[in-house]
């Protein structure tokens, strides 16, 4: 590829990924080929639920994290289906912040106890390096932008988060498919953290390209702080002026270079995902290019914060990411930030899922606990990992084998229950996962309280492990 000049490709890569787009819009089938469950936040603290479990009534609309390749999910969320609605010209702001062809694999730490002392293990987040460099990386990006131009409505926009990689590229590429004429803004996000250089200037920013899909779009303008010169007040008929402990400034339409702070190391918002970006500048953007109740979308989700965002400020959301890490790292997330019920989906597994791993139970029992009421006690025994399969260093592999001997499940990571189980749709009412604040452990035994009846209880239980494998347990008492 050295020898091939990208400017020469472009034409090759622009009409390869129309066509593969027009033929995903061409033979669209109406076969839901997803598995969803409603997941209905109630993060554990002390192994007791306490509250009654009662049916939620059922929303015209429910947020929605899916995992798996966003281009597939795009083709899904086009055509809907009978219980979904289509989604072609509904969203208004798409936000993406894909690979940035940095040629680096990006790990995620785990930390696990081992003797009483944390460990860190680390598991490839998610790979940025292309077959082929760049003409790989713009002939998978294009498709996904046809596509999403096909998902923004009439009066929506769509905010690509990019650095100094491929931006000048992918600018073309978006230029083509949402038009010059549709091209707003260049935004400059400046931040301080990171590594400095002896060699150039420190690279400090990204890039992130707004574009709308026509000229009618959404846009709320942000008023910022601009400091008059020496701090102090001009006095100017009609302007209004405003002190605080920097000096006197006026309020301004905001600029198109943001300074915000990246996500530090000690931040209550981090959550350990290697690109995690700040809920301050997904705010500001949501706040920009959509109205409360406006449809939000991330189809490279990483971290979770554009649905984080979007639920404070008002707005539905759908987020996609291809991770597993990613999707378990949104889902603790939203439930540690105790939002709304929202459904979690992804493809239907039933016919290739090979079992490597297995979850022991050692009791599951239902008592009688108050008038029309049950506690249901469900004790974990052992979870059984298969650590061959896993893609790890072989000195971590070593220290699995260790934990696993000694205390099996602080190997789950995260754990949901259906207690009430009814056959068809996996609801999750009731959640734990490991932090910090429970020592990196799931409790092993779990108390929760449900409605009395005289029929008997499906038990359903899911679990998922610190390296992103699932698996259930069914049980009928």
């Amino acid at each position: 590829m050295a020898n091939i000049s990208i400017i020469e490709e472009l034409p090759n890569i622009i009409r390869e990924g129309k066509i593969e787009a027009q033929n995903i819009m061409n033979h669209i089938g109406n076969e839901d080929r997803y598995v969803s469950e409603l997941i209905i936040p109630c993060r554990n603290i002390d192994g007791l639920f306490n509250g009654t479990i009662g049916e939620y009534k059922k929303a015209k609309w429910r947020n929605r994290l899916i995992y798996g390749d966003n281009l597939d999910i795009m083709e899904s969320l086009l055509v809907g289906n009978d219980k979904e609605l289509s989604m072609k010209g509904k969203i208004d702001l798409i936000y993406i912040d894909p690979p940035f062809l940095t040629k680096s694999d990006y790990k995620s730490k785990i930390s696990i106890l081992k003797n009483d002392e944390i460990v860190e293990i680390e598991q490839l987040a998610y790979s940025d390096t292309w077959k082929k460099g760049i003409v790989s990386y713009l002939k998978m990006l294009y498709p996904r932008l046809v596509i999403m131009r096909e998902l923004l409505s009439e009066k929506g926009s769509i905010y690509v988060h990019l650095d100094w990689h491929v931006l000048h590229y992918v600018k073309i590429i978006m230029d083509e498919i949402f038009g010059e004429e549709n091209f707003l803004n260049e935004i400059i996000w400046s931040y301080k953290s990171g590594g400095v250089s002896k060699k150039y200037f420190s690279r400090k920013h990204d890039t992130i390209l707004l574009y709308s899909k026509t000229r009618n779009y959404i846009f709320n303008p942000q008023k910022e702080k601009s400091y008059n010169r020496n701090f102090k007040p001009y006095r100017f008929k009609g302007v209004k002026e405003f002190q605080d402990e920097m000096g006197w400034y006026t309020l301004v339409n905001m600029k198109d270079v943001w300074e915000i702070d990246m996500v530090g190391r000690t931040s209550g918002e981090r959550v350990g995902y290697a690109t995690q970006k700040p809920e301050n500048l997904l705010k500001r953007i949501i706040l920009s290019s959509s109205n409360e109740d406006s449809i939000v979308a991330d189809f490279f989700a990483g971290s979770g914060t554009t649905g984080i965002a979007a639920e404070r400020l008002n707005r539905r959301w759908i987020m996609t990411d291809i991770g597993r890490p990613a999707s378990i790292a949104i889902q603790k997330r939203l439930i540690g930030n105790e939002v709304e019920p929202f459904i979690f989906k992804k493809l239907d597994e039933k016919s290739t899922n090979t079992k490597s791993s297995s979850l022991i139970l050692k009791s599951i029992d239902k008592v009688p606990f108050g008038e029309g009421k049950e506690l249901i006690c469900i004790e974990l025994k052992d979870y059984i990992l298969d650590i061959e399969s896993i893609n790890i260093n072989k000195k971590y592999k070593n220290l699995i084998y260790e934990i696993a001997e000694k205390d099996s499940l602080s190997l789950i990571e995260y754990i949901s229950i259906d207690p009430m189980y009814n056959g068809e749709t996996f609801i999750s009412r009731w959640q734990d996962y490991r932090h910090k604040e429970n020592g990196y452990k799931i409790n092993s035994r779990i108390e929760l309280k449900i409605p009395k009846t005289e029929e008997k209880h499906q038990i359903f239980i899911k679990i998922v492990d610190i390296f992103g494998a699932e698996t259930s347990v069914l049980k009928e008492i």
